[in-house]
């Protein structure tokens, strides 16, 4: 038959004994956590002020605060009266457990260190990995955040950007503008390449070396193609493609060229 009274006498005795740990572990994980924050900001703040390389900012911070967590946990558990070298023995048994459930965690991180190591990129740098196109603003522990032309924040995981072609446009002092011009069949082409070498000579972002490239490049089906390729700063390559498209449309409008639209003819036969 239960016996009730000896069940109270026995969970009171219980929580008696328990309560003081469990409230005592919960304080030292609220605490803990609230160091681990306030850990991660002054180290951010200390990197930053001793000039370190902004890329390991964020992934040096990240591990501090992660490693504060860990310290955090392990002393919770010391306060439960749990054996803290029983209870490590456990994680490392459970280890082989915990790397399978968590590897592409671990994967993340694994590809942080070789981003930080190789260095494919920094922050500031404009990339485009797969297919995203954006500036670095931080390289985490586990991801790195870019923000996108239009100021759209993107978080992609270390493993998928390790693995993925890298594009940087800013690796380098100098690019190339890549424009293509198409001009109609009867148009003089002496007279379109001059114009083009004229507009390109007369900005003055345009740099002398590399050589600038003006030539025919094909024959297209409605107009003859000609390449324009002069050499800018990284800085100076958007606002210089710009200005150049549309002075080099109006500068062959003036000395008589035109730029045709796509075109067919159309032949029509009549029956015998």
């Amino acid at each position: 038959m239960f016996d009730l009274d000896a069940f109270l006498q026995t969970s009171s005795t219980v929580i008696a004994s328990w309560a003081p740990k469990v409230v005592g572990a919960g304080a030292v994980l609220i605490v803990g956590w609230v160091l681990a924050g306030w850990a991660k900001r002054f180290a951010r703040k200390a990197l930053y002020a001793s000039r370190v390389d902004d890329i390991l900012v964020p992934f040096i911070s990240g591990m501090i605060y992660v490693a504060v967590i860990v310290l955090v946990g392990v002393t919770a558990v010391g306060v439960l009266g749990v054996s803290t070298a029983s209870f490590v023995a456990i994680l490392g048994a459970a280890g082989l457990a915990i790397a399978l459930a968590f590897q592409s965690t671990f994967s993340n991180f694994a590809s942080g260190v070789m981003l930080l190591t190789f260095r494919p990129f920094d922050v500031g740098h404009t990339v485009e990995i797969g297919g995203v196109l954006g500036t670095v603003r931080e390289v985490g522990t586990f991801t790195c955040l870019l923000t996108t032309p239009d100021n759209i924040q993107i978080r992609i995981p270390n493993s998928q950007i390790f693995g993925a072609t890298i594009k940087n446009y800013s690796a380098s002092e100098t690019r190339r503008i890549d424009l293509l011009i198409g001009v109609d069949y009867g148009d003089d082409l002496g007279v379109a390449v001059r114009t083009c070498q004229d507009v390109v000579a007369a900005d003055p972002r345009v740099l002398d070396d590399p050589v600038t490239v003006v030539a025919v490049h094909e024959l297209g089906d409605s107009s003859v193609n000609l390449v324009v390729r002069p050499w800018v700063t990284v800085a100076d390559y958007w606002p210089t493609r710009w200005d150049l498209t549309r002075a080099i449309k109006e500068q062959l409008e003036a000395a008589g060229c035109s730029i045709p639209f796509p075109q067919r003819d159309v032949h029509l036969h009549q029956p015998s």
